[in-house]
């Protein structure tokens, strides 16, 4: 991996995971010589970044955001912007005005190839990714002779419970004490009380979740019936609000099940998986029970609490989502997929194009060549081992992405032009 001259690196990090690793990540690129900047929008925000001389609290309106940040831009030389998920507005506009000056914009997300991994990306993610447009046959060629042996498909999901810790340290910050931004607007829709009671809920309910947990997925795993299974999403997800095409899950839902209780056989049940930071604001499972009586197949429709995905994926007949990463899990044990959105994996190859009802009578399994084809892409390119969450996970993902973010290339361009980089081996880290 070739990497460009850091002295001139003026870098500008926007909001990032909760936890510390846009501080981290800033460190190590201030010791190879660049310089690093964060824009807080929070006190949640400026927690969780150290280099007090280089923050830059914004207390303004979010009306006022895009001028105020191409005036950073412009004033402090900015040549590269950083952040977290590419959909917020603030996100969106800065990204408009860094594009707009020629500026590298690398974006972080959650990895494609969950749990193991992160994503690293240039430009966008998710819908905005170059991936949207590459086809498996480009991804073959671009391969061109790099193919590792793959990695056996991991049973956990990753950090989660740090991940919850972090979230409710944020937003105590943001709850407690944000006085100095009087301005400040949550990007999703729900108050930053509420979002903070919501975390603490979780937290409190873990002991009595598992055990619920526990129990459903025993009642399907033991139940000796064939079964479709739904990857829950969150309606604040941000690649569910951009990318799916629907307002909400309830949308989903009915479509679903009404498909569901038309087509498939009588002996077949349908499995709806909660997302793993479900935490209930959105009465999914009490939405669930009432289409399923509804559409009078409640004895046939079963919730599960979360929980580890193998344990439940591994003896399902199909896989259903409207764009969740955890999809990639069905595809590496080469089960049916069908995507109701808009997703990185859905290349023709991939995930069945059957309308809903012909999907649950006789699903169309993956090509699984070009499934290999599609994932050591991703291996070799913007998938990196790592968490965002856990301070090994940090310790492993900084590792690599700081060396990244210097390249002269990004990872799909390095790849494609016979320069791959040099890719860690997988460690599950917890």
């Amino acid at each position: 991996m070739e990497i460009t001259s850091s002295g001139q690196r003026r870098i500008l990090f926007l909001q990032g995971p909760h936890g510390p690793f846009f501080a981290q990540l800033a460190d190590l690129l201030t010791r190879s010589g660049a310089t690093c900047w964060r824009v807080g929008f929070n006190a949640g925000d400026a927690r969780f970044w150290t280099d007090r001389a280089r923050y830059l609290p914004y207390d303004g309106s979010p009306e006022d955001w895009p001028q105020t940040c191409a005036q950073i831009l412009t004033e402090r030389a900015i040549t590269d912007l950083v952040l977290y998920g590419d959909v917020r507005a603030i996100h969106r506009s800065a990204i408009r005005a860094a594009e707009r000056r020629g500026l590298r914009v690398h974006v972080f997300e959650e990895g494609y190839l969950r749990p193991s991994w992160v994503t690293y990306e240039r430009g966008g993610a998710n819908g905005y990714s170059r991936l949207m447009s590459l086809d498996i046959s480009e991804m073959t060629e671009a391969l061109n002779g790099h193919m590792p042996e793959l990695p056996s498909a991991p049973a956990r999901w990753g950090d989660m419970r740090q991940h919850v810790f972090y979230g409710a340290l944020y937003h105590f910050h943001v709850l407690f004490r944000n006085g100095d931004y009087a301005a400040f607007k949550p990007h999703r829709a729900l108050s930053v009380r509420r979002e903070f009671l919501l975390y603490l809920k979780v937290l409190l309910k873990l002991p009595a979740t598992m055990l619920e947990r526990w129990v459903a997925t025993r009642r399907v795993r033991v139940g000796g019936f064939p079964y479709h299974l739904f990857l829950l999403q969150l309606d604040h997800d941000s690649a569910f609000q951009a990318h799916s095409g629907y307002e909400t899950m309830a949308e989903v839902l009915a479509e679903v099940v009404a498909a569901f209780a038309q087509s498939a056989p009588g002996h077949h049940h349908l499995v709806f998986k909660a997302h793993p930071l479900e935490d209930g604001r959105a009465q999914i499972r009490a939405e669930i029970a009432r289409i399923a009586k509804r559409f009078g197949v409640s004895d046939r429709v079963h919730y599960v609490p979360g929980g580890k995905l193998a344990r439940i994926l591994d003896q399902a007949r199909s896989v259903l989502t409207v764009n969740s990463t955890a999809a990639q899990q069905a595809l590496w044990r080469g089960l049916p997929v069908k995507c109701l959105g808009r997703a990185i994996y859905d290349k023709p190859e991939l995930v069945s194009a059957q309308p809903l009802p012909e999907f649950f009578r006789d699903p169309i399994p993956p090509d699984m060549r070009a499934y290999r084809n599609f994932r050591h892409f991703l291996l070799e390119s913007s998938q990196v081992t790592g968490g965002f969450y856990s301070a090994e996970g940090r310790q492993h993902l900084l590792r690599q992405v700081a060396d990244m973010i210097l390249s002269k290339k990004d990872p799909y361009e390095a790849l494609e032009t016979g320069a791959p980089r040099r890719r860690h081996p997988l460690r599950v880290v917890k």
